[in-house]
């Protein structure tokens, strides 16, 4: 049963926290995790027991957020977390039974709390259904490395893209991590090694934008735990190994209205609707302004580069992984299948905001009527700067700070994210890259000390 929208927030209904009460019984559960994210998904959890899940699931828990990255100031620290019932799922794996709910977080009266990343992709939502459409589905693809440790870089394998040789010493991780994920409701359609040494991916099945989004913070977690219970650390971080592929999360994405895909025109030379290119086109036109949503680490920019597989060239194609946005091939029969997939989002991203910010982009292509370009079929790596700019080809920021200066100035980016989340996450992202650029590198000291 659905939630009810409610000044701003889903409200849940008696019958589904009375489902939840009732599968706590029976299940015997000992503990409820709720969790939440700081604004930049890094996950929040605290616990309550089976007494007082009552109360938590009609007026929510309190819990102080001035400690929480991006959140409110000492003096105005009071936050409560309302768990959402429709999320609540059993952990996997574990002598005492644990189950977790993700949360919304409001203001002590009641009202969504405007610092929370949920919050930040209801409103793209509602954006969303004022023009129309009922539906954002998307399907990301989230990559990662396993290493030994956390300590150090070293790979548990050297297998190759779809490796299934003995070089892939962590099948046997991939499918306890399919089987946990499962367990906790989230269907899988892909599992296999990726292109670099000890790398993979588990594809989820698409979902809607918000499922998608607590699904994404779970599978983070997941794989993690599933990898040190077997005495490994599994690592998200964008570029990890120095020459080797980076961890992307190309990310598929299609919107509904009454059951239809809006982006599907049979007439079409492409099979895109008006609409469907206008998506394109609005986040194409918007890239660079939001990267640092999609591409929020220092490190995300040492994945950006030309060379690795990582697109850095906002152009769109129909088969060129080169270009920032592809369209995977049409099948006939298969028109609800028709998608755009941006392949510049990274894994260690906040998916909250980083679907809103795409849907905002998306959505303000179609509001404002934006063109989509000419599709770029070529390998837009081979081609020269004169070359890319004859054709009016831009790259995404190179460096986090750039992505930070375009993401300041941009109007889109503030209607995406909301005042608090917008000057807070600037604020916080340019300490960053400052606290990194005063840095001083082994590469500096190695190639400048001894000539200089």
């Amino acid at each position: 049963m659905a939630m009810v929208e409610q000044k701003g927030r889903a409200k849940s209904t008696p019958s589904e926290r009375e489902r939840v009460l009732r599968e706590v019984n029976e299940q015997s559960v000992k503990f409820i995790h709720l969790w939440f994210t700081d604004i930049e998904g890094h996950l929040k959890s605290f616990s309550i027991t089976p007494a007082e899940l009552e109360g938590a699931l009609d007026d929510g828990m309190g819990f102080d957020g001035s400690s929480i990255t991006g959140f409110n100031a000492i003096e105005e620290s009071d936050m409560v977390a309302i768990p959402d019932p429709a999320t609540f799922q059993l952990m996997p794996n574990g002598d005492v039974k644990v189950a977790r709910m993700i949360c919304d977080v409001v203001t002590p009266d009641g009202e969504p709390y405007d610092g929370d990343p949920r919050n930040v992709l209801r409103r793209a939502l509602d954006r969303m259904r004022s023009m129309g459409f009922d539906t954002f589905n998307v399907g990301p693809e989230l990559e990662y490395f396993l290493f030994k440790d956390d300590q150090g870089t070293e790979p548990l394998d050297e297998g190759g893209y779809f490796a299934m040789t003995t070089m892939d010493a962590a099948s046997d991780l991939r499918h306890d991590t399919v089987k946990a994920l499962e367990s906790m409701g989230i269907p899988i359609e892909y599992v296999h090694h990726e292109v670099g040494p000890s790398q993979h991916e588990i594809d989820m099945r698409y979902a809607s934008a918000l499922d998608m989004a607590d699904h994404t913070v779970t599978y983070r977690l997941v794989v993690k735990e599933i990898a040190k219970k077997a005495g490994f650390h599994a690592t998200f971080m964008p570029k990890p190994l120095f020459g080797e592929n980076g961890s992307g999360m190309h990310t598929h994405q299609s919107l509904f209205s009454e059951g239809k895909n809006a982006f599907f025109d049979a007439d079409d030379e492409w099979h895109l609707s008006a609409v469907g290119k206008a998506f394109i086109a609005g986040q194409l036109h918007h890239a660079r302004e939001i990267s640092a949503v999609f591409a929020q680490w220092v490190n995300s920019y040492k994945r950006l580069v030309p060379g690795y597989e990582a697109p850095v060239y906002v152009a769109w194609s129909r088969r060129n992984r080169s270009a920032l946005i592809r369209i995977p091939l049409y099948k006939p029969g298969n028109e609800q299948a028709t998608r755009a997939e941006i392949r510049c989002p990274d894994p260690a991203c906040n998916p909250y905001l980083t679907f809103a910010a795409l849907l905002h982009a998306g959505l303000e292509g179609i509001e404002k009527g934006y063109e989509l370009p000419a599709p770029m079929e070529q390998n837009l790596y081979k081609l020269s700067p004169e070359e890319r700019k004859e054709r009016g080809i831009v790259a995404l920021p190179e460096t986090l700070g750039e992505a930070i200066d375009e993401l300041a100035g941009s109007e889109l980016a503030k209607k995406a994210l909301g005042d608090h989340v917008f000057s807070s996450y600037v604020k916080l992202k340019r300490k960053e890259w400052d606290d990194y650029r005063v840095q001083l590198t082994p590469w500096e000291m190695e190639n400048y000390l001894g000539v200089l």
